[in-house]
């Protein structure tokens, strides 16, 4: 009987074990999705991989080229993948590496709070407006057809990218933690044909970044100053500043903490 207890002990370790080891290679594939570090790894895989093919056909010299690349592969990786790596240890020091922390969340609050201004002021005076939020899933290909801002994300420059006749307000803007990373940026078009035939370009990048990707994006009508938002390949529309802002909280993971604040008067018309 004692035996079986300790089996069944020594299961449930090597279950804890392997949950763990998988869950530190889940965050760190999230910490470096998105970033050039992923084209860095798919190089060693394919080091690994011819190393694996010539000692199974007994290519000689290029297993030994490949055996220094590896030997020396190690090093090679905390040179490569430094920023990377210093950015997980700060958020392994800050304790953010397996959970959110308070800084973050006010951080987080502060850029909804960002959006929510630029977008009301944007509603009011209709300027069409598209701003995709990163989640998990990287943007690095769609941030690449745009122009680098990499700027602090505040209300004002958030707007005065969008104003008419500017060379970055036509595209979209695409936004990672409290960050404007590039602006200008190029969204795959939705081909669903149950998009209604009113809602315009914007609306259908929308849809369609959301249909690859799990990103928010933010769409504010030029026509009609109407604002929508699409999410996992779902459309809202007609949103009001406590519906964008419930949504905002749902998709960032932060508490639904509403301010007291003037309530701002989007209208409720037909997007266009």
């Amino acid at each position: 009987m004692f035996g079986e207890a300790h089996t069944l002990f020594d299961y449930i370790v090597i279950a804890i074990d392997i949950a763990l080891v998988w869950f530190i290679i889940y965050k760190l594939i999230m910490l470096i999705q998105g970033t050039k570090a992923v084209q860095l790894l798919k190089g060693v895989f394919l080091i690994l991989g011819i190393w694996l093919l010539s000692n199974l056909f007994g290519l000689t010299t290029l297993r030994e080229l490949m055996s220094q690349a590896i030997a020396w592969g190690f090093l090679a990786i905390i040179i490569l993948f430094q920023p990377e790596l210093r950015r997980a240890l700060e958020q392994l020091g800050r304790g953010s590496f397996f959970s959110r922390n308070t800084a973050e969340e006010e951080n987080t609050e502060r850029s909804i709070e960002a959006i929510l201004k630029s977008c009301n002021y944007m509603a009011k005076r209709r300027i069409g407006a598209l701003i995709t939020i990163e989640r998990e899933t990287g943007m690095g290909d769609y941030v690449e057809t745009g122009i680098p801002v990499n700027g602090q994300l505040t209300n004002e420059l958030l707007t005065n990218i969008f104003i008419p006749n500017t060379p970055l307000h036509d595209g979209a803007v695409i936004l990672k933690r409290d960050k404007i990373v590039a602006a200008g940026c190029y969204l795959p078009l939705s081909e669903s044909p149950f998009i209604s035939k009113e809602l315009g370009t914007r609306h259908r990048a929308a849809m369609g970044i959301s249909e690859v990707t799990d990103a928010l994006t933010i769409i504010v009508s030029e026509e009609t100053g109407n604002v929508s938002c699409t999410i996992n390949g779902e459309l809202q529309r007609n949103l009001d500043e406590d519906g964008l802002r419930k949504v905002l909280h749902s998709a960032l993971d932060v508490s639904s903490k509403t301010p007291a604040s003037k309530t701002w008067n989007w209208r409720g018309k037909k997007d266009g």
